[in-house]
């Protein structure tokens, strides 16, 4: 790590509001790019914590993640056509059935009574 960018930095101190919410402070939120409802992990490390943008921890993973596929010799598209099988694989064990199977139960009735309504193209006339 560079002298500019220390990997330990205290800024300020700041409070726990009435709804638990902490504010991070405005350049802390500049510098690592953090918008409004940006996630977050909290760690705890004895008695403090550690707030670790998750943005952050997903790229990282992702790079680990691309760099083991190509050590590998993957490319996306081989990966990428693997996923109907795992989805099928995944909803059978799930479910305990194939995809598909007794679709004609699930679009037979959309009532809880099973019986279906027709919509009027005009309101009735008060006959």
């Amino acid at each position: 790590m560079s002298a500019n960018n220390p990997p330990l930095e205290y800024m300020t101190t700041t409070k726990i509001g009435e709804k638990g919410q902490l504010t991070v402070p405005k350049q802390f939120r500049e510098d690592l790019g953090l918008g409004i409802g940006a996630p977050f992990a909290v760690l705890r490390l004895g008695d403090g914590l550690i707030l670790l943008p998750e943005q952050r921890r997903f790229e990282r993973l992702c790079e680990r993640v691309g760099s083991s596929l190509t050590a590998a010799g993957l490319r996306s598209e081989d990966l990428l056509a693997t996923i109907p099988e795992a989805r099928r694989r995944v909803y059978t064990r799930r479910y305990g059935k194939k995809p598909g199977e007794n679709a004609s139960l699930r679009h037979r009735s959309s009532s809880p009574t099973g019986s279906r309504k027709t919509r009027m193209s005009r309101p009735p006339s008060g006959k």
